[in-house]
């Protein structure tokens, strides 16, 4: 069975985070996403959104001024960037790299296969994947 309710004009993932800063880094700075927007005064909350330029799928992290704490989930949920490029890979896990954050082993071997695993400042884990997302 197949759905067509609705037309979403954009994705974006939420999640709080109690290294702000440190996570801001890494995405922007370490793995090279442009900011988007950042917002303060929002009933307790700042954050920042993030993604890739021109594309509709973006992240937001915040944090409250009471704390947001968010640990990280398993070592198998994961944020997937297909790149086709493998000097790209090579330049963002070298920037990533520089800045102390190594590759890890994924949960599952698949993603070691043409992919490169990373944990972000809270533990929660991205791939530089070496494919097509087809």
């Amino acid at each position: 069975m197949e759905f067509n309710d609705f037309t979403a004009a954009q994705v974006r993932i939420a999640r709080p985070t109690e290294k702000f800063e440190e996570v801001i880094d890494f995405y922007v700075n370490g793995l090279g996403l442009k900011q988007i927007q950042n917002f303060k005064g929002n009933r307790g909350h700042e954050g920042v959104i993030v993604g890739l330029p021109d594309v509709h799928y973006h992240l937001e992290f915040t944090r409250h001024i009471d704390g947001s704490p968010c640990p990280a989930p398993t070592k198998d949920n994961l944020l997937v960037f297909y790149i086709t490029n493998k000097e790209e890979i090579s330049k963002v896990f070298e920037r990533l790299q520089k800045m102390g954050y190594g590759e890890v082993k994924p949960d599952n071997d698949y993603w070691k296969e043409q992919g490169i695993t990373i944990e972000d400042p809270d533990g929660w884990r991205i791939v530089l994947m070496n494919r097509s997302y087809e």
